[in-house]
């Protein structure tokens, strides 16, 4: 599909018609010559706070690739996965829609940019902002708002490279957010961070979750699935495990058997830890 596409959708979510995020039934996923994701039948939708939680190895990060159409399901019959609505998409005029904040960026193609740039060039989804682009008063006025909100607007002026690792995290968030995308996909959202700078870094995402941005947090840690968060998928060994309320899922058996070890579990101030 085409920009046009796109176009539709956006039409659509102003009149109140909104399509699953991700719509899929018996969906399997090869990387390389093992399947990453095997028979997977998922519904999320548009706007919902969901967490995806399994052990490394499981299929979370394939299942963030297929929503970006970076693979592919096995083609088949009674087989089929749809990105808001549609099977076929451009990615050009898919990616849009999306904040999507990854370990895998290519964080060093933004090395030099000043954070103000960065944050900008996700109107762009280009790394850094070039000569040809026409950024406006509006975009500037929008990325000061999200830098605010993530509390980094007193970096604006700095290099990318002299920031923290929690702080450049926020970067990219924003960068993210910067469209206002409908919903954002954090892929490992606190990994490498400290203690407070992912204490910090859950806080705020909890900000954008209040402001009506769905969040789809794909982790391995439970201390990620944020409050506002309430349906958990598990995934072990590239199959939906559980799926269901966070109460009903987030339990020590369920979880000693997800990750195949003895486990407990705490909940204080709405947050799980496991140990």
């Amino acid at each position: 599909m085409s920009r046009q596409a796109g176009l539709a959708l956006e039409s659509q979510l102003k009149m109140g018609q909104s399509p699953p995020l991700l719509e899929c039934r018996n969906v399997t996923i090869y990387r390389g010559l093992r399947p990453a994701l095997e028979e997977v039948s998922l519904k999320i939708e548009l706007g919902e706070h969901v967490a995806i939680l399994g052990p490394n190895g499981s299929g979370k990060s394939t299942l963030i690739k297929a929503i970006l159409r970076e693979c592919y399901p096995v083609v088949r019959p009674g087989s089929w996965m749809r990105i808001l609505g549609r099977e076929q998409w451009n990615i050009f005029g898919l990616r849009p829609l999306f904040g999507v904040v990854t370990d895998e960026w290519p964080q060093a193609c933004l090395l030099g940019s000043v954070v103000r740039d960065v944050v900008l060039s996700g109107y762009f989804s280009s790394p850094g902002i070039w000569r040809h682009h026409r950024v406006t008063e509006q975009m500037r006025s929008a990325a000061a708002a999200v830098m605010d909100l993530l509390e980094i607007g007193h970096l604006a002026d700095r290099l990318l490279e002299e920031l923290s690792t929690g702080e450049a995290r926020r970067v990219l968030i924003a960068r993210a957010l910067v469209h206002q995308p409908r919903t954002l996909l954090l892929d490992e959202p606190t990994a490498n961070l400290d203690v407070r700078a992912a204490w910090l870094l859950r806080e705020l995402l909890r900000g954008v979750a209040r402001r009506g941005t769905g969040l789809v947090v794909v982790t391995h840690q439970a201390d990620d699935v944020l409050p506002e968060i309430e349906r958990v998928i598990l995934l072990r060994q590239g199959r939906v495990f559980r799926d269901g309320a966070k109460e009903e899922v987030l339990r020590e058996g369920v979880l000693s058997e997800l990750f195949g070890h003895s486990v407990r579990l705490e909940r204080r101030d709405g947050y799980y830890h496991l140990w």
